[in-house]
């Protein structure tokens, strides 16, 4: 018999490695990771947002010269080339004994070795009235979207910013900049406690001194602030500098929570060793946020990115368990290159500074070639195909993966084929509700709803697959117009170690107990095993108190409401392709985690209503219409649609299972939007057929945080669905 060597991919699980920040320093890392995983080693990315800026573009991009999208690392993107489960969060917290990381709102994530790049925040919103009226320049994020909503204003402008380092400095030059090129007469200050740009050479310091006075910059020193106002910022000897956009760039300090961790470390910065090993053995730091106890730096970029070829070799030596770690030695001098304003740069290294475009030319190049590494990530070969092997096995694979979630079922008449030939019931008190995906159950006077379902994950986090999975299974349940009461659980996890296991387990019935219980409904058990992949299943049970909304109570003129947006499939599709913006899956998420109780509750008086999932909007439309008698017309424009879907369905992204859903439609106009109603949903919104005057329930559904939407109405033309 022809055998194959096991791959890596198939090898269990044993070891958890945590990464706490997307900083420069992790994101090369990532994609080292990418390039060649550590078999057996399960990776997660900790980070606030989707997207982590970059600092070395953030004056570029504050005078105009940069669009905001050029300034960001795609870390969804990033992620997913490395395999790696990403949590949008931020940490507040490591319990070194319980080797635990804390995000609010989920279970403790458990590390077996971890590595901290959080970068640092401003001390500035503890002056007074800062924090109202005023932005800091870190996090960098929100500060140039701020600036940008500014920008976008007329008239005159008067601008502060605090702090006279290098990055005020570039920052005052660059906002001075953008509002010339807006032509609006503009005032910007420059204001700083001590002398300005201390740690600069005396010459260095002389050329950008002209520099701001050329960009029309006035700069202030040895001034005291003691309160930002909404007319400006009040100094210690009662002059008052009038501003309508304040901004600080100083005061650079490291994030509270560390203080607590446990960690040993120098003003509050985490201490490292050479190794870039922290007090405790398994968690390393790096970035802004250390303190580099053998050869103490300056907070600069340059040292975090030559971190990283380091940290990735001593990560992965902790990992398997060996010793041999590299030893970090920084440069004594680095080549700074400071932006001023225009498209023009200063160098300065060895005691020599050289100013014009030319090196603002060569500042580009060397940023751009540093966010190319993330904007083309390598396309990485997938594993060979053993030989010899099964006629077709090529084929079934197909072009590309196969989705998670509703993506990856089967289509409808392979589905409806297969129940077919099923027997009738034997059982007078077992209703089955085919059409629905249920049963109606009678006990003694109770009217009970039974329903399963199970989804393939669509992501690598645990905790947040479970939360899908769970609202994607009540969906029948409130679709009925039932209250959920039990849940039982089946989940399939990959093969790993016990103790990765047993934190895995963690996520899910953490998550899953939390959505049951908004729900109503209790978990009463389940089975778990391992296999291939991570797979949760559940069974679910709801009460009704009167009969069932079915898909067969359908009436021609009643208004057709969707409670959710469309999108999930294309947009999770185009997720596991790096085809998908890494601002657009967070949305997708929380849609499909938003529990449906409140919408089916406003909906209980619907003549007929089923959840939009597996097979589309038109599928399940069908659906109605078929066992209702009846046909039904949509309004293409009024159907909600996820940040992002439309765009990705232009470029032809599709789920596995649009093509069987779409084969089901005959002639229809080729659009984008109109592929949408085809697109496979996973914890897809309520589809509901109701009477009378629709819109004061759309606005209460609105109001209780629901995209809901008037999309179409019934007709008596049955079986024909049309668009407006």
């Amino acid at each position: 018999m022809h055998t194959t060597a096991l791959p890596a991919s198939a090898l269990p699980l044993t070891r958890d490695l945590v990464l706490v920040g997307g900083g420069h320093t992790h994101a090369l890392v990532l994609r080292a990771w990418g390039m060649n995983p550590l078999p057996g080693a399960r990776l997660t990315l900790i980070n606030p947002g989707p997207t982590a800026p970059y600092s070395g573009m953030l004056p570029g991009h504050l005078a105009g010269h940069y669009t905001r999208d050029a300034l960001d690392i795609d870390l969804v993107r990033l992620a997913r080339f490395a395999g790696a489960r990403l949590v949008l969060g931020y940490a507040e917290g490591i319990d070194l004994a319980a080797r635990t990381i804390h995000v609010p709102g989920r279970a403790p994530i458990g590390f077996d070795v971890a590595s901290i790049d959080v970068g640092i925040t401003s001390d500035m919103p503890s002056l007074p009235g800062f924090a109202e009226h005023a932005v800091p320049a870190k996090p960098l994020g929100p500060f140039a979207s701020r600036w940008s909503a500014f920008l976008e204003g007329s008239g005159p402008a008067a601008v502060a910013v605090i702090g006279g380092g290098v990055a005020g400095v570039e920052i005052a030059m660059a906002l001075a900049h953008a509002l010339q090129s807006a032509n609006r007469p503009a005032q910007v200050r420059l204001l700083e406690r001590g002398k300005l740009l201390s740690g600069l050479r005396p010459s260095t310091v002389a050329r950008l001194r002209q520099a701001l006075q050329a960009q029309g910059v006035e700069v202030l020193e040895g001034v005291e602030i003691t309160e930002v106002t909404t007319e400006g910022v009040t100094l210690a000897d009662g002059q008052k500098i009038e501003a309508d956009f304040i901004t600080g760039a100083a005061g650079a300090r490291p994030h509270g929570w560390i203080a607590g961790t446990g960690l040993a470390t120098e003003d509050g910065f985490i201490t490292v060793d050479p190794q870039l090993r922290s007090s405790d053995p398994d968690v390393f730091a790096v970035g802004d946020c250390a303190f580099m106890r053998a050869s103490p730096r300056p907070k600069a970029g340059v040292y975090a990115v030559r971190q990283a070829p380091v940290l990735a070799h001593n990560l992965l030596a902790r990992l398997i368990g060996q010793g041999g770690l590299r030893r970090y030695t920084p440069q004594k001098d680095y080549l700074k290159l400071i932006s001023l304003g225009r498209k023009s740069a200063l160098a300065d290294r060895f005691g020599i500074a050289l100013q014009g475009p030319a090196l603002w030319r060569w500042k580009d190049r060397i940023d751009q070639a540093f966010m190319d590494k993330f904007r083309n990530l390598p396309a990485m070969p997938p594993p060979a195909l053993p030989w010899p092997r099964a006629a077709e096995v090529k084929e079934a694979l197909g072009p590309k993966p196969m989705c998670g979630g509703c993506g990856a079922k089967l289509g409808r008449d392979a589905l409806s084929d297969a129940l077919a030939a099923l027997p009738p019931p034997i059982r007078a008190d077992v209703t089955p509700l085919p059409g629905d995906d249920a049963a109606l159950l009678l006990t003694g006077c109770a009217r009970q709803i039974f329903s399963t379902d199970h989804l393939r994950a669509l992501t690598n986090d645990p905790e947040v697959m479970a939360r899908i999975a769970t609202i994607h299974a009540l969906g029948d349940v409130w679709a009925m117009g039932a209250a959920p009461q039990a849940v039982t659980l089946n989940i399939t996890l990959p093969r790993m170690s016990a103790p990765l296991a047993r934190r895995s387990m963690q996520d899910i019935l953490t998550a899953t107990a939390e959505v049951t219980a908004a729900a109503g409904a209790d978990i009463v058990g389940g089975h778990s095993t391992f296999g291939d992949e991570l797979v949760i299943g559940l069974a679910v049970t709801g009460l009704c108190e009167d009969a069932p909304i079915t898909l067969s109570g359908a009436k021609p003129g009643d208004h057709l409401i969707l409670t959710k947006p469309l999108g999930t499939g294309v947009i999770m599709a185009a997720e596991m392709q790096m085809q998908a913006r890494g601002e657009w899956v967070p949305g997708c998420l929380l849609s499909m985690t938003q529990v449906q109780s409140s919408a089916a509750q406003e909906l209980s008086g619907a003549n007929a209503m089923t959840d939009v999932t597996g097979f589309g909007l038109w599928g399940h439309l069908r659906g109605i219409c078929e066992a209702s008698g009846v046909g039904a017309r949509i309004d293409l424009g009024a159907v909600p649609l996820l940040p992002g879907a439309e765009k990705l369905a232009q470029q032809g992204i599709r789920s596995s299972l649009f093509p069987q859903n779409r084969a089901l439609a005959g002639a229809l106009p080729d659009t984008a939007q109109t592929d949408l109603l085809f697109d496979p949903q996973t914890a897809g919104g309520l589809l509901a057929a109701v009477a009378g005057d629709a819109q004061p329930l759309v606005a209460r559904l609105q109001e209780a945080g629901y995209t809901a939407a008037i999309i179409g109405k019934i007709t008596d033309e049955s079986g024909q669905i049309s668009m407006a």
